[in-house]
């Protein structure tokens, strides 16, 4: 390639792209380290479609890959450096999308909550929501009180996954989404759920009106028209107004490109020895009752459930548990500062700062009689210490080594690799289970993952893969990062088990292994989810066994087991727990606290049973059948109509992506002349080109996509593929004479024969369009042969990717007026496409301010409506009064409503003008962002032959 080429190349891989190009994200598709699938490439144009729009809600069905989805769009909004993006999301999956984003995508984030916000203040950093070149993450009830810090950043965009969590918005009970709401009311939003419409049409309002106030008019006005969907027409207008704001795809819509394995379930049962269900007793006994100085400043309930699941746990997690508190009992007795509870416990249940950022729970004050018993409760609490530490072994200790035969037995049946990921939610039970397997056939076979991975295993892991891995982007840089990736590598190729703890649930794929453990089942419907996903998922060959623990003695527990099996469906078929279900409990916290609530206040078998019929139960009424056909109707649309599209999109994405693969490796062969040797894999960079640095730019073996294990990841968005971009777009190359050689091409360009043997010019011009807040590039390559005929706009383009050579030119001649008039011809081609494109998205704007309009003034005449409706009412009341004094109190009554009805009427006058102006001035500042600026630019004239 000569200069020309290559510097057009550079221009086609960084120019500026408009909504409605079919390259859109084809550099974003280049940079994503995934296996797209035709759904998602499809959701993220959808919340493209429009510049003018405020958002969109993505809510395909569980398992199709919002995440991704979402990633697509934030990594195309990065690229265009518009990098204020914040993701707010449930707390116990902000670890997840922290590596989805930096595996997937390339782009680092910044977990944001308390102590790394006042680390950030500390440090010098004014607005910690703005932190250089990060993408911010943070939970829900963080954002919230931070509201009035996100309301003061100009936000790019926000990402709000599990968004069903604000469906309740339009209630005034409902302080997140309202805090959220009002703070982000400026900001372009993505929002992800699988179930925006649960129980009633308002869930749907409050969602929508999160992205924007004015698809719909206001609560009333909503209700008014809406709220029967009896009428064809109202259901047709109302799935019309939903379709430019929420998108939904089905599993089966997809099942062509997306092979899905299934869940097997095994269960394992025990029966704990005499001293572990002594040890059960006492401690039960102890925490259900109605004084505790271990449990107090607002924190009991909280407390009481993570000693719960602790004392299920194993004996070493319950006795750990026991002594933190009795320490903490005794440094109060002797006035010592002690630390809060919820803060030693951390240590041994690792979800629980997590489960506490989610909990909401009054302040107790200690009495009188509380702080008189605290010296026998540490005693107490010292002796059932004791107890614990002489159970060495754990009956359901002996039945994972039971069960991890039979499960073994059943992957080696199904082919897959004889690897098991078992979950605990304890620290100590992990340290068991790790003595416990050393002492059996698997000794040498197992890792540790928890919240720290400091352990010397870990330490050791870590140093070795960074050495087998020195001199390669695998290496981030950071600790933690690298460490977890250094586990789970060392999980695939060395070792058979892994022990993890919840933080094992979060931001690392395993489809290597297809065998999940609950050592400890959590109550969290949607944590169960998380950790199977680590297996289960798009990628896994295998069908997954699920192995769970059913304590014989513990009714509670075998109760737990079935409503999460039975009713969330989470252990078996394909899918896993169904959207419906999930969708009902909202935060699965919540869920936790009425398991944790049956725990403590149930004491035999009838109350546990009836207490979980309840549970069941209410669970039933809130999945409301009818509202999901109502949803069914209203977001889903007809599978051929939506397997068709995707076909379309599958085969577009494919095109855009290899088209931009081809282009970027064909800059770089021609940039890196004497820097690196090519191959049809990749390249391997021999020095680092003048410029860069070696951390930007290393010397070694760079691979697009990445093919083999130690290569480089070469994409569009790394350092030395942007420098090179760079550097062939700033060349500034005078007019010269190209010789193309057809031959030389390594395919046949039918419609390129006819200009065998001929020549002309050819000039490069780049066109900005400013509008809408943003600015596209369009390359207008004008073509024309020597006796000055145009070439079809696709000539022209497929000629600089023929090979040439430079040729030498002893008098340049003048290029013929008709180069010129075909620069002047694409330009106006281009700028009437894009301003009958911009008048699409006006009327478009329009219309929906007009029905926002139409709805608030339907609203205000429905209200008269109803007092006439009630006036004739009185009327007919006072004409049957059988006495004087009734007939005088339904008169009053009457004068009363008429007086309301035409101040009502008067005021209607000024409302209507009010909504006029508001909508005149909106359309005011639609024409303001609308009026473009356009500019062009000259790149390079060429003279041209072809051979």
């Amino acid at each position: 390639m000569t200069p020309y080429q290559t510097q057009y190349s550079a221009w086609q891989l960084s120019r500026r792209i408009g909504p409605d190009d079919a390259d859109l994200l084809a550099a974003t598709l280049v940079d994503a380290q995934i296996d797209l699938n035709p759904h998602q490439v499809d959701a993220a144009l959808f919340a493209f479609q429009s510049p003018l729009s405020k958002g969109v809600i993505l809510a395909d069905e569980v398992g199709l890959g919002k995440t991704i989805e979402a990633g697509l769009v934030i990594a195309q909004r990065w690229a265009e450096r518009k990098r204020r993006i914040l993701v707010i999301v449930p707390a116990n999956l902000r670890k997840q999308w922290h590596q989805e984003l930096q595996e997937k995508f390339s782009l680092q984030a910044l977990i944001l909550e308390a102590g790394s916000y006042k680390q950030l203040k500390k440090d010098g950093l004014r607005s910690p929501f703005e932190p250089a070149s990060r993408i911010v993450i943070c939970s829900y009830q963080f954002a919230k009180s931070r509201a009035d810090d996100l309301k003061r950043v100009p936000w790019d965009l926000v990402v709000m996954d599990e968004a069903h969590r604000l469906r309740n918005v339009y209630k005034t009970s409902n302080v997140i989404g309202k805090a959220l709401k009002e703070a982000l009311a400026h900001a372009p939003k993505v929002l992800l759920t699988a179930t925006p419409l649960q129980n009633s049409l308002l869930e749907l309002y409050g969602l929508v009106s999160l992205v924007d106030e004015r698809v719909f008019g206001d609560l009333p006005s909503f209700r008014d028209q809406f709220g029967g969907l009896g009428n064809a027409d109202t259901f047709a207008k109302l799935r019309a107004r939903l379709q430019s704001v929420c998108k939904r795809t089905l599993r089966r819509q997809v099942q062509p490109y997306i092979s899905y394995t299934r869940r097997i379930p095994m269960v394992e049962q025990f029966t704990p020895s005499p001293d572990e269900q002594v040890l059960r007793g006492l401690v039960a006994d102890y925490l259900r009752r109605p004084v505790l100085n271990a449990l107090q400043s607002g924190q009991r309930q909280l407390i009481s459930l993570v000693l719960w699941k602790l004392l299920a746990s194993s004996s070493y997690a319950i006795g750990g548990a026991l002594g933190t508190m009795a320490k903490r009992l005794e440094r109060q007795l002797a006035a010592q500062p002690e630390a809060e509870l919820v803060d030693t416990l951390d240590q041994d249940y690792e979800a629980l700062a997590e489960t506490e950022e989610e909990w909401s729970e009054a302040d107790t004050d200690p009495s009188a009689e509380q702080l008189a018993s605290t010296a026998e409760e540490s005693v107490e609490l010292r002796e059932y210490q004791r107890l614990a530490t002489t159970i060495r072994d754990n009956a359901k200790g002996q039945a994972l080594l039971k069960a991890l035969g039979k499960a073994f037995a059943e992957l080696q049946r199904l082919q897959a690799n004889k690897k098991a990921l078992i979950f605990t939610e304890s620290r100590r039970t992990q340290d068991y289970l790790l003595s416990l397997l050393e002492q059996s056939p698997y000794a040498g076979q197992i890792v540790l993952f928890n919240g720290t991975n400091t352990g010397a295993q870990a330490q050791r892991i870590h140093a070795d893969w960074l050495k087998r891995h020195a001199g390669t982007d695998r290496i981030t840089g950071s600790r933690t990062a690298d460490t977890r990736a250094a586990l789970v590598e060392h999980f695939r190729d060395s070792a058979q088990i892994m022990i993890a703890t919840e933080a094992g649930a979060e931001g690392i794929n395993l489809q290597f292994c297809s065998l999940v453990i609950n050592y400890d089942l959590p109550w969290n419907p949607q944590r169960i989810e998380q950790r199977i996903g680590r297996c289960h998922r798009y990628g896994q060959q295998h069908d997954v066994v699920v192995v769970n623990f059913i304590d014989l003695s513990n009714p509670a527990d075998q109760r737990v087991y079935e409503l999460l099996a039975q009713k969330f469906q989470l252990f078996e078929g394909v899918f896993g727990a169904s959207d419906e279900v999930l969708g009902t409990i909202g935060s699965g916290v919540d869920f936790e606290r009425r398991i944790a609530e049956i725990y403590q206040t149930c004491r035999n078998p009838q109350e546990i049973e009836g207490s979980f019929q309840q549970l069941q139960l209410d669970l039933s009424g809130e999945i409301n059948a009818a509202m999901l056909k109502t949803r069914q109707l209203l977001l889903e649309n007809f599978d051929e109509a939506v397997q068709d599209k995707l076909k379309l999109r599958q085969n577009e994405s494919t095109s855009a992506r290899n088209r931009y693969e081809r282009l970027l490796m064909d800059l770089t062969r021609a940039e890196l002349q004497g820097h690196a040797e090519f191959d049809d894999a990749g390249f391997t960079l021999t020095q680092t080109p003048h410029g860069l640095s070696p951390q930007d730019a290393p010397p070694g073996r760079y691979e697009l996509p990445r093919r083999s294990g130690e290569a480089h990841l070469y994409r569009t968005g790394h350092p030395l593929a942007q420098a090179l971009i760079e550097q062939a777009r700033g060349r500034k190359l005078p007019a010269a004479k190209l010789r193309f050689n057809y031959d030389g091409y390594r395919l046949k360009v039918s419609t390129l024969q006819t200009l065998r043997g001929q020549s002309g010019w050819l000039a490069l011009s780049v066109m900005t369009i400013e509008a809408m807040d943003t600015a596209e590039d369009y390359l207008l390559l004008a073509g024309v042969t020597a006796d000055g005929s145009p070439l079809h706009d696709e000539d022209a383009e497929k000629l600089l990717r023929l090979p040439a050579q430079v040729q030498k030119s002893d008098s340049p001649t003048r290029p013929p007026d008709s180069l010129d008039r075909e620069t002047l011809r694409l330009e106006a081609l281009h700028t009437t496409a894009v301003n009958s494109r911009n008048l699409g998205y006006f009327d478009t704007e329009v219309q929906k301010l007009d029905a926002w309009a139409d709805d608030l003034k339907n609203g205000l005449e429905n209200e008269v409506k109803e007092i006439d409706r009630e006036i004739k009412d009185v009327r007919r009341s006072a004409s049957v009064a059988a006495t004087l004094d009734e007939k005088l109190h339904w008169q009053k009554r009457q004068r009363e409503l008429e007086e309301s009805r035409n101040r009502l009427r008067r005021r209607i006058f000024d409302r209507q003008d009010e909504i006029d102006g508001q909508r005149s001035q909106l359309i005011i500042e639609l024409e303001a962002r609308l009026s473009r600026n356009a500019s062009l630019k000259d790149i390079f004239i060429i003279q041209w032959e072809l051979d």
